[in-house]
Protein backbone atom coordinates (compact mmCIF):
# COMPACT_ATOMS: atom_id res chain seq x y z
CA UNK A 1 0.00 0.00 0.00
CA UNK A 2 1.33 3.44 -0.94
CA UNK A 3 0.36 5.29 2.26
CA UNK A 4 1.75 3.03 4.98
CA UNK A 5 2.54 6.05 7.12
CA UNK A 6 0.90 9.10 8.64
CA UNK A 7 0.46 11.47 5.68
CA UNK A 8 -0.15 14.23 8.24
CA UNK A 9 3.64 14.64 8.49
CA UNK A 10 4.02 15.39 4.80
CA UNK A 11 1.08 17.79 4.79
CA UNK A 12 2.39 19.50 7.94
CA UNK A 13 5.81 19.88 6.36
CA UNK A 14 4.22 21.47 3.29
CA UNK A 15 2.13 23.89 5.38
CA UNK A 16 4.97 24.92 7.70
CA UNK A 17 7.41 25.37 4.83
CA UNK A 18 5.07 27.68 2.92
CA UNK A 19 4.13 29.58 6.07
CA UNK A 20 7.77 30.32 6.91
CA UNK A 21 8.66 31.32 3.36
CA UNK A 22 5.62 33.56 2.95
CA UNK A 23 6.44 35.30 6.23
CA UNK A 24 9.96 36.06 5.01
CA UNK A 25 8.66 37.00 1.56
CA UNK A 26 6.44 39.67 3.11
CA UNK A 27 9.39 40.92 5.15
CA UNK A 28 11.73 40.90 2.14
CA UNK A 29 9.35 42.62 -0.26
CA UNK A 30 8.40 45.22 2.35
CA UNK A 31 12.00 46.23 2.94
CA UNK A 32 13.23 45.51 -0.61
CA UNK A 33 15.90 43.19 0.72
CA UNK A 34 17.27 39.80 -0.22
CA UNK A 35 19.40 39.35 2.88
CA UNK A 36 17.02 36.81 4.44
CA UNK A 37 16.51 34.47 1.48
CA UNK A 38 19.17 31.88 2.34
CA UNK A 39 18.66 32.35 6.08
CA UNK A 40 14.97 31.49 5.77
CA UNK A 41 15.85 28.41 3.70
CA UNK A 42 18.12 26.93 6.36
CA UNK A 43 15.83 28.00 9.20
CA UNK A 44 12.91 26.16 7.59
CA UNK A 45 14.79 22.87 7.66
CA UNK A 46 15.73 23.34 11.31
CA UNK A 47 12.26 24.35 12.52
CA UNK A 48 10.41 21.67 10.56
CA UNK A 49 12.78 18.93 11.70
CA UNK A 50 12.46 19.97 15.33
CA UNK A 51 8.66 20.08 15.06
CA UNK A 52 8.54 16.65 13.41
CA UNK A 53 10.73 15.26 16.17
CA UNK A 54 8.59 16.73 18.96
CA UNK A 55 5.15 16.14 17.44
CA UNK A 56 5.92 12.51 16.63
CA UNK A 57 7.86 11.95 19.85
CA UNK A 58 10.55 10.49 17.62
CA UNK A 59 13.28 9.86 20.15
CA UNK A 60 14.91 6.68 18.87
CA UNK A 61 18.67 6.88 18.20
CA UNK A 62 18.03 6.99 14.45
CA UNK A 63 15.52 9.83 14.72
CA UNK A 64 17.76 11.82 17.05
CA UNK A 65 20.80 11.38 14.79
CA UNK A 66 18.78 12.51 11.76
CA UNK A 67 17.59 15.57 13.68
CA UNK A 68 21.14 16.41 14.78
CA UNK A 69 22.48 16.06 11.23
CA UNK A 70 19.87 18.41 9.76
CA UNK A 71 20.27 20.98 12.54
CA UNK A 72 24.07 20.99 12.25
CA UNK A 73 23.83 21.38 8.49
CA UNK A 74 21.20 24.13 8.76
CA UNK A 75 23.01 26.14 11.41
CA UNK A 76 26.31 25.97 9.56
CA UNK A 77 24.96 26.81 6.10
CA UNK A 78 22.49 29.40 7.33
CA UNK A 79 25.02 31.32 9.42
CA UNK A 80 27.65 31.17 6.66
CA UNK A 81 25.31 32.46 3.96
CA UNK A 82 23.77 35.11 6.21
CA UNK A 83 27.15 36.51 7.26
CA UNK A 84 28.29 36.43 3.64
CA UNK A 85 25.30 38.40 2.36
CA UNK A 86 25.73 40.95 5.15
CA UNK A 87 29.30 41.45 3.97
CA UNK A 88 28.46 41.55 0.25
CA UNK A 89 25.38 43.72 0.65
CA UNK A 90 23.09 42.15 -1.95
CA UNK A 91 22.49 38.98 -3.94
CA UNK A 92 22.97 39.41 -7.70
CA UNK A 93 20.45 36.63 -8.34
CA UNK A 94 17.66 39.03 -7.45
CA UNK A 95 18.66 42.07 -9.49
CA UNK A 96 15.79 41.39 -11.90
CA UNK A 97 13.35 40.19 -9.22
CA UNK A 98 13.74 42.48 -6.22
CA UNK A 99 11.30 45.11 -7.50
CA UNK A 100 8.96 42.69 -9.25
CA UNK A 101 6.47 41.28 -6.75
CA UNK A 102 5.33 38.30 -8.83
CA UNK A 103 8.84 37.33 -9.90
CA UNK A 104 10.13 37.66 -6.33
CA UNK A 105 7.15 35.67 -5.03
CA UNK A 106 7.96 32.93 -7.52
CA UNK A 107 11.37 32.50 -5.93
CA UNK A 108 9.86 32.10 -2.45
CA UNK A 109 7.29 29.60 -3.68
CA UNK A 110 10.05 27.54 -5.30
CA UNK A 111 12.07 27.72 -2.09
CA UNK A 112 9.10 26.57 -0.01
CA UNK A 113 8.50 23.68 -2.40
CA UNK A 114 12.18 22.76 -2.30
CA UNK A 115 12.24 22.54 1.50
CA UNK A 116 9.10 20.43 1.44
CA UNK A 117 10.23 17.99 -1.26
CA UNK A 118 13.74 17.55 0.14
CA UNK A 119 12.29 16.79 3.58
CA UNK A 120 9.78 14.20 2.34
CA UNK A 121 12.03 11.23 3.26
CA UNK A 122 12.52 12.64 6.76
CA UNK A 123 8.80 13.42 7.14
CA UNK A 124 7.92 9.82 6.31
CA UNK A 125 10.60 8.44 8.61
CA UNK A 126 9.51 10.57 11.57
CA UNK A 127 5.97 9.21 11.24
CA UNK A 128 7.15 5.64 11.79
CA UNK A 129 7.93 4.31 15.24
CA UNK A 130 10.96 2.20 14.43
CA UNK A 131 14.06 1.47 16.42
CA UNK A 132 16.84 1.43 13.83
CA UNK A 133 19.56 -1.11 13.67
CA UNK A 134 23.06 -0.26 12.57
CA UNK A 135 22.93 -2.10 9.26
CA UNK A 136 25.66 -1.75 6.61
CA UNK A 137 23.32 0.44 4.54
CA UNK A 138 22.68 2.67 7.55
CA UNK A 139 26.43 3.07 8.11
CA UNK A 140 26.92 3.92 4.44
CA UNK A 141 24.29 6.65 4.76
CA UNK A 142 25.93 8.13 7.85
CA UNK A 143 29.36 8.01 6.18
CA UNK A 144 28.09 9.75 3.05
CA UNK A 145 26.50 12.51 5.11
CA UNK A 146 29.74 13.09 7.01
CA UNK A 147 31.80 13.09 3.80
CA UNK A 148 29.38 15.43 2.03
CA UNK A 149 29.23 17.79 5.00
CA UNK A 150 33.02 17.96 5.26
CA UNK A 151 33.37 18.63 1.52
CA UNK A 152 30.79 21.43 1.70
CA UNK A 153 32.31 23.05 4.79
CA UNK A 154 35.87 22.86 3.47
CA UNK A 155 34.82 24.18 0.04
CA UNK A 156 33.00 27.15 1.53
CA UNK A 157 35.91 27.90 3.87
CA UNK A 158 38.42 27.77 1.02
CA UNK A 159 36.33 30.05 -1.18
CA UNK A 160 35.69 32.49 1.66
CA UNK A 161 39.40 32.66 2.49
CA UNK A 162 40.33 33.14 -1.18
CA UNK A 163 37.77 35.89 -1.78
CA UNK A 164 38.79 37.77 1.36
CA UNK A 165 42.41 37.98 0.26
CA UNK A 166 42.86 41.36 -1.43
CA UNK A 167 45.50 39.88 -3.72
CA UNK A 168 42.79 37.68 -5.26
CA UNK A 169 40.41 40.45 -6.29
CA UNK A 170 39.08 39.83 -9.76
CA UNK A 171 40.16 36.18 -9.63
CA UNK A 172 38.19 32.95 -9.37
CA UNK A 173 38.76 30.33 -6.68
CA UNK A 174 40.97 27.57 -8.05
CA UNK A 175 42.84 26.17 -5.07
CA UNK A 176 42.07 23.32 -2.70
CA UNK A 177 38.94 21.41 -3.68
CA UNK A 178 38.23 24.09 -6.27
CA UNK A 179 41.24 22.80 -8.19
CA UNK A 180 39.46 19.51 -8.89
CA UNK A 181 35.86 20.76 -9.14
CA UNK A 182 34.30 24.06 -10.18
CA UNK A 183 31.47 23.51 -7.69
CA UNK A 184 32.70 21.23 -4.87
CA UNK A 185 30.36 22.85 -2.34
CA UNK A 186 27.30 21.82 -4.36
CA UNK A 187 28.76 18.35 -4.79
CA UNK A 188 29.10 18.06 -1.01
CA UNK A 189 25.54 19.33 -0.59
CA UNK A 190 24.08 16.65 -2.85
CA UNK A 191 26.18 13.89 -1.28
CA UNK A 192 24.99 14.69 2.25
CA UNK A 193 21.33 14.61 1.20
CA UNK A 194 21.84 11.28 -0.55
CA UNK A 195 23.50 10.09 2.65
CA UNK A 196 20.45 11.07 4.70
CA UNK A 197 18.16 9.32 2.23
CA UNK A 198 20.18 6.10 2.45
CA UNK A 199 20.25 6.39 6.25
CA UNK A 200 16.46 6.72 6.26
CA UNK A 201 15.62 4.10 3.64
CA UNK A 202 17.78 1.53 5.44
CA UNK A 203 15.03 1.39 8.10
CA UNK A 204 12.06 1.35 5.74
CA UNK A 205 10.51 -1.27 3.48
CA UNK A 206 10.99 -1.21 -0.28
CA UNK A 207 7.54 0.40 -0.63
CA UNK A 208 9.12 3.67 0.51
CA UNK A 209 11.65 3.98 -2.30
CA UNK A 210 9.43 6.65 -3.85
CA UNK A 211 10.83 9.05 -1.22
CA UNK A 212 13.94 9.14 -3.39
CA UNK A 213 12.24 12.21 -4.86
CA UNK A 214 13.96 14.20 -2.07
CA UNK A 215 17.62 13.74 -3.04
CA UNK A 216 16.79 13.52 -6.76
CA UNK A 217 15.07 16.91 -6.61
CA UNK A 218 17.88 18.73 -4.79
CA UNK A 219 20.44 17.17 -7.14
CA UNK A 220 18.45 18.28 -10.20
CA UNK A 221 17.93 21.75 -8.75
CA UNK A 222 21.61 22.33 -8.00
CA UNK A 223 22.87 20.84 -11.25
CA UNK A 224 20.37 22.22 -13.73
CA UNK A 225 18.34 25.09 -12.22
CA UNK A 226 19.46 27.37 -9.41
CA UNK A 227 22.95 26.24 -8.50
CA UNK A 228 25.59 25.37 -11.05
CA UNK A 229 23.97 27.07 -14.11
CA UNK A 230 23.66 30.47 -12.41
CA UNK A 231 27.23 30.45 -11.12
CA UNK A 232 28.58 29.25 -14.46
CA UNK A 233 26.82 32.13 -16.21
CA UNK A 234 28.11 34.60 -13.63
CA UNK A 235 31.68 33.30 -13.94
CA UNK A 236 31.50 33.48 -17.73
CA UNK A 237 30.43 37.12 -17.56
CA UNK A 238 33.22 38.01 -15.14
CA UNK A 239 36.10 35.92 -16.44
CA UNK A 240 35.00 34.58 -19.83
CA UNK A 241 37.45 36.75 -21.78
CA UNK A 242 40.37 35.61 -19.65
CA UNK A 243 42.31 32.80 -21.38
CA UNK A 244 43.48 31.48 -18.01
CA UNK A 245 39.89 31.04 -16.89
CA UNK A 246 39.04 29.15 -20.07
CA UNK A 247 42.02 26.89 -19.42
CA UNK A 248 40.86 26.31 -15.84
CA UNK A 249 37.35 25.62 -17.10
CA UNK A 250 38.50 23.13 -19.72
CA UNK A 251 40.74 21.24 -17.28
CA UNK A 252 38.54 21.21 -14.20
CA UNK A 253 35.53 18.97 -13.58
CA UNK A 254 32.23 20.84 -13.49
CA UNK A 255 30.80 19.03 -10.48
CA UNK A 256 32.34 15.78 -9.27
CA UNK A 257 35.81 16.39 -7.77
CA UNK A 258 38.32 14.77 -10.08
CA UNK A 259 41.98 14.99 -10.91
CA UNK A 260 42.85 17.93 -13.14
CA UNK A 261 42.82 17.01 -16.81
CA UNK A 262 46.17 17.15 -18.54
Amino acid sequence: MFFQFDIYNILSTLLISFTIQMFFFIFAISFKTDKVTDFSYSLSFILITLLLTLLNKAYTPGHILLTIFIIIWGLRLGSYLFLRILKIGKDDRFDDKRNNVLSFLGFWILQAATVWIVLIPAAVYFSLDKEPGFTPLYCIGVSLWVIGFIIEVVSDAQKYSFKNNRENRGKWTQSGLWKISRHPNYFGETILWWGLFILIISHLSTSFWWTIIGPVFITFLLLFVSGVPLLEESAERKYGKNPEYQTYKSKTSLFIPWLVKK
